[in-house]
């Protein structure tokens, strides 16, 4: 039974913070850079993220907060009079997922969730990854996660990958963290991926694969994975409370929008070029592109 017992010293080996590499996911084609969440309680939501997952503010507006590590903005809130918590089956964020640089860091933010009483809504082992999932008090998703090696990873044929939704051992994981203090998040911690909310899984294929050129990576019932480069994905896409949503209204809380930032400036000129081609709207702004996607998620592409 998982408890919050001493954890046992690292292991000979492990990956300390300096000597981390960037995570794969970011070194892909495209990446997600950075999430935007419109929430009602601006304190209460950043004292959660600041105390509970161990990100620092980087920066203060009239409108909100800038969110991160050192050196790597990745969570805007801002706020708003006009803001309203949306209903659960509107379509914006399923979750904001923080990818760890390795295991040991994520065994170590779990080791500090315990001690801390933090609210846990599951855990997961996806085989190219481990997933601790939980929510911020609006509600807001969030996934804690760490991949497994690439090169562990099983592909098949058509170039997908092989996922699962097993149980993942919250014990084991747990003792495999260091007794050290927990000084936050760590160098080389990102966003993933993001997992949205939508009304339309065929929808949603035409659009992320389609237009944006994202490669479907996994698909499960009701829901489709999508990457660039041989990620397992960047973004995901499901139904699963959302069904036959129709388009957000920019009054909802939740995810405003997202950046997909783009280490290959050739896919971002083609996605570019389609969005024209399809005279989906999008406008330019100091080398940034700004849409909706088709349920009124905000969207940004930059290289």
């Amino acid at each position: 039974m998982f408890s919050a017992g001493a954890g046992k010293a690292a292991q000979a080996g492990d990956i300390s913070m300096t000597d981390t590499a960037p995570s794969y996911a970011l070194t892909r084609p495209a990446y997600v850079g950075h999430s935007h969440l419109a929430v009602t309680d601006l304190p209460t939501v950043s004292a959660y993220y600041q105390t509970m997952l161990g990100l620092k503010v980087l920066e203060r507006t009239a409108s909100g907060e800038v969110l991160g590590t050192e050196g790597r903005p990745f969570l805007t809130l801002t706020t708003g009079g006009d803001i309203r918590r949306a209903p659960r089956n509107a379509p914006g964020l399923f979750h904001t997922a923080f990818l760890m640089p390795d295991r040991t860091e994520l065994a170590r933010w779990l080791r500090h969730a315990a001690h801390n009483n933090v609210q846990l809504d599951g855990a997961s082992d996806h085989i190219v990854s481990e997933a601790i999932y939980l929510s911020d008090p609006e509600g807001n998703g969030i996934e804690i996660y760490a991949d497994r090696p690439h090169g562990e990873w099983t592909f098949h044929a058509d170039g997908t990958v092989e996922m699962a939704t097993n149980r993942l051992d919250l014990q084991a994981l747990y003792d495999s963290a260091p007794a050290d203090a927990w000084l936050g998040m760590a160098d080389g911690t990102a966003i993933g991926h993001i997992h949205l909310q939508v009304g339309n899984i065929p929808e949603a294929d035409r659009f992320y694969r389609d237009v944006l050129g994202l490669k479907i990576m996994a698909a499960y019932p009701g829901a489709s994975f999508f990457a660039t480069g041989g990620y397992h994905h960047h973004v995901a896409a499901n139904i699963w409370n959302s069904r036959g949503a129709q388009a957000r209204t920019d009054t909802m809380s939740g995810l405003s929008d997202y950046t997909l930032q783009f280490n290959d400036t050739a896919a971002l000129e083609k996605a570019v070029a389609r969005l024209d081609a399809l005279e989906i709207k999008a406008t330019r702004d100091d080398g940034v592109w700004s849409l909706k996607d088709p349920w009124g998620i905000g969207l940004k592409l930059a290289a």
